[in-house]
């Protein structure tokens, strides 16, 4: 297996990076300096202009982004032209919105690249649980209302996520869901079904830490209406748990709270 790290003189590697939720202020300085050395940016969707432009000037840019029912490019053929440019001794950097290995496949693309011998770098973002919870001053954890933290995905590989719906709705947590905006009224309804407040606060962070942030609060009884009364497309977060009622006091630099119930 080759280095995760480095690659051979005259050898190609790929960097997979987190750009973080938005703002090209929360890129960290290695996902800056790769990109300035990068022969090809291979990007998302949520990947704005902003960043791309740190890429230096004559960076070949290739556009794979994703959204829902409409992929310009399937995964497999992203995995092949990533091993591809690698295999021509070029750096190509693989930019993705948040984390890469928060619901971002990073690790599926590690692995393929791994196993045919290509180096590989794996450069962690801001995912956009913290930076949206951050600038809509939501603390995940608070000893006053939440001990522990957790996320999931509002889809899975096959249709709806097989999780433990009684143990979510237990306990002192905060819950954040990722790609949950049409899927936003059966979570809830399974969440209450398995015991959990149907007045427990919730918050739907749009477009996060950009400046058409938008935050709209109210309860989980009332997410899925919560989401179609404020026109929320996406891409958005849901976060779930007593830590929102914090919200309004907790952050002088957040973007305003627009309290819609």
């Amino acid at each position: 297996m080759p280095d995760i790290r480095r690659a051979a003189p005259g050898q190609g590697i790929v960097h997979i990076v987190g750009a973080g939720p938005g703002d090209p202020d929360l890129l960290t300085l290695r996902a800056l300096r790769v990109l300035r050395q990068a022969d090809v940016v291979i990007h998302d969707r949520l990947i704005g202009p902003e960043i791309l432009d740190f890429a230096r000037p004559d960076a070949e840019r290739i556009y794979v982004g994703k959204a829902k029912a409409n992929h310009s490019r399937p995964q497999g053929e992203i995995n092949a032209l990533m091993a591809s440019r690698a295999a021509q001794g070029q750096r190509v950097v693989r930019l993705k919105g948040g984390d890469p290995f928060v619901f971002g496949r990073g690790g599926e693309e590690m692995q393929y690249l791994l196993s045919r011998g290509i180096a590989v770098e794996i450069v962690p973002g801001i995912t956009a649980a913290t930076g949206c919870a951050a600038f809509a001053g939501i603390p995940l954890t608070h000893r006053d209302h939440a001990t522990a933290v957790t996320f999931i995905s509002g889809h899975a590989k096959e249709g709806e996520p097989d999780l433990d719906w009684a143990a979510l709705a237990a306990g002192r947590q905060t819950i954040v869901v990722y790609m949950g905006v049409s899927t936003a009224g059966d979570i809830a309804r399974r969440l209450i079904g398995n015991g959990m407040t149907p007045s427990t606060p919730v918050a739907v962070v749009e477009n996060g830490t950009l400046p058409t942030q938008k935050t709209v609060t109210g309860t989980l009884l009332r997410l899925e209406y919560l989401i179609e009364d404020n026109g929320i497309a996406g891409p958005a977060l849901i976060i779930i748990g007593d830590v929102v009622r914090a919200a309004a006091a907790n952050c002088a630099t957040a973007w305003p709270l627009a309290a819609a119930e």
